[in-house]
């Protein structure tokens, strides 16, 4: 029998170094709650803002859309507007593609 333990260690439990099972999951729960104030957070905060300025929108708002068009809104429909960009040049543009709302003068000082 010596020789076989020998060759073979003894199992012994060792339960003083196994973490609990909540104390397992702790580091993934707190980088989670990281992730969420830095990234998810933030993020929902500025969809919320941006779906309030698209419905907001109304007829004579000076704007510029994501690609960097500055025009005035003449007509505003369910999912698109009409935006003037110079005298008798209008397009038309989705609503959700309105970056910001410029103060007004913004036109005439550009």
């Amino acid at each position: 029998m010596e020789i076989l333990e020998f060759f073979i260690a003894s199992a012994y439990a060792q339960d003083a170094g196994q973490p609990s099972g909540l104390m397992s999951f702790l580091p993934l729960i707190i980088i989670f709650i990281i992730f969420y104030f830095l990234l998810i957070r933030p993020q929902m905060k500025r969809a919320k803002e941006h779906r309030k300025l698209v419905a907001e929108l109304a007829t004579g708002d000076e704007v510029v859309t994501n690609g960097g068009l500055l025009g005035r809104i003449t007509d505003v429909g369910e999912s698109f507007v009409t935006m003037e960009l110079a005298d008798n040049v209008t397009i038309k543009v989705q609503r959700q593609a309105i970056a910001s709302v410029m103060p007004k003068g913004t036109i005439k000082s550009a």
